[in-house]
């Protein structure tokens, strides 16, 4: 009999996906984009980040065989085109997410060994070649590295926090609370908003709790306070982190870029040996976030390919070691070819609009499968103004998202109907017909 993943075990998976790929790689580029109102936009994004945890532990006590997180759950609840389309978005977005995060941990090891930042690409490459390999060798072994380091770097977090308030309270940084000033167009509802979208980003790891709830001890309904542990702790790290931030440097002197940490404590000149302790710190939690982002990634095109909606290859899994072999290949070839795509806050940007579209379904997905009075052994509290808020917050979200972002967005959903129907069509099947209206 495998042996079962413990809820703390599990709630590190998410921790490690949700505070390695934010507080470490986007919080500087929160602050840069709406300055002390960034404080606002974490929590208003905790908030939210609470409502769509608390649905997804909801539909995981419903489904928890079902290893493709947000996906699975649109594709049972609407079909083979709805869960085509965010299956696919949802990937692209977990596996792109991969390059941010592991170019953060390159930003750090580079400022660590002393090379521009420049030299950050070789070091990111090298991280997911070696935590694919880590993947490829089975999820219990995989999550148990991710406890540890887990552990380790909320100690040094909090190390950091510490520091930060040593340093600015003793005077070595000639703080004032002219750091936190901020121009009034950064209090805008646009600017929060933006800034709203950077950080959303880096709450979404805790989806990948929802890609093993059968493995987690306990069942769906330890699994699912896995997730909400995750969050809530999250918010806390976060909030804590990002004021430590602007103790140590003006909030108007952040710009984007993948290590604010090491910035904020070469602006305050930090004695050598905090910043090389906050560098490894750093380098462990954005190694625990591209662990668990793979392993997600992975695990959602295994579930895609499992229903028949990828070819053949994609449905291939291990299952004495529980490892979706291909898709860990096919994410880390992606992720690292998305290393290329731009700055930090491009590819994050990129990321983003896959993972709102998979949560505002989801919500959507709660609500058709409450309609039906399926039942889980975990329930969403005070439905459904939870799902409802979800929705507008998360379009809200979108409509604040880059341009760019949007346009890529788009595309990609315009491009996945036309395939879907052109193989509908190459295979001579017939679509799904569904009456709108009686």
């Amino acid at each position: 009999m495998v042996k079962k993943i413990g809820v703390a075990v599990a709630t590190s998976v998410g921790l490690g996906a949700i505070i390695g790929a934010g507080i470490f790689v986007l919080s500087g580029t929160a602050i840069a984009l709406a300055g002390v109102y960034s404080l606002l936009a974490f929590l208003l994004v905790g908030i939210v980040a609470v409502f769509i945890a608390l649905q997804l532990g909801e539909l995981g006590s419903m489904m928890p065989k079902l290893k493709g997180a947000s996906y699975s759950y649109v594709y049972e609840a609407f079909g083979s085109q709805l869960g085509f389309i965010t299956g696919i978005l949802m990937y692209f977005s977990f596996a792109t997410a991969i390059s941010a995060v592991a170019l953060g941990f390159g930003s750090y090891a580079s400022s660590f060994f002393g090379y521009p930042s420049s030299d950050s690409v070789p070091f990111a490459i090298g991280l997911i070649f070696v935590l694919s390999i880590l993947n490829i060798i089975g999820i219990k072994k995989a999550a148990k590295a991710d406890f540890g380091l887990v552990m380790v770097k909320l100690g040094i977090l909090f190390l950091f926090v510490i520091f930060a308030f040593i340093l600015a309270f003793s005077g070595h940084t000639g703080f004032n609370l002219g750091y936190f000033a901020t121009a009034a167009s950064k209090g805008s509802i646009t600017a929060i908003f933006a800034a709203s979208v950077a950080i959303f980003f880096a709450y979404s790891g805790f989806q990948s709790i929802s890609t093993f709830t059968s493995d987690v001890e306990g069942g769906a309904n330890k699994a699912a306070k896995a997730i909400l542990y995750s969050v809530v702790i999250s918010i806390i790290v976060y909030f804590l982190v990002a004021v430590a931030l602007m103790t140590l440097a003006p909030a108007a002197k952040f710009t984007i870029n993948a290590d604010p940490l090491a910035f904020a404590l070469g602006y305050a000149k930090a004695p050598g040996y905090i910043k090389s302790i906050v560098d490894i710190g750093a380098m462990i939690a954005t190694t625990s976030a591209t662990l668990a982002m793979i392993l997600t990634s992975s695990r959602v095109l295994y579930q895609v390919g499992k229903d028949k909606l990828l070819p053949k290859p994609a449905r291939k899994y291990d299952r004495s070691r529980d490892v979706a072999v291909n898709g860990v290949i096919v994410s880390a070839v992606i992720g690292v070819v998305m290393l290329f795509a731009g700055n930090i806050y491009t590819i994050a940007a990129i990321s983003n609009f896959g993972l709102l579209f998979s949560y505002l379904l989801t919500a959507f997905a709660l609500i058709h499968f409450r309609r039906i009075r399926k039942v889980g052994s975990f329930r969403t509290p005070f439905y459904p103004y939870i799902p409802i808020i979800s929705i507008v917050a998360i379009m809200a979200f979108m409509l604040g998202m880059p341009k760019e972002a949007l346009l890529i967005g788009v595309m990609l959903i315009i491009s996945l109907i036309i395939i879907y129907y052109a193989i509908i069509e190459i295979d001579e099947k017939r679509p799904v017909k569904e009456k709108l209206f009686s």
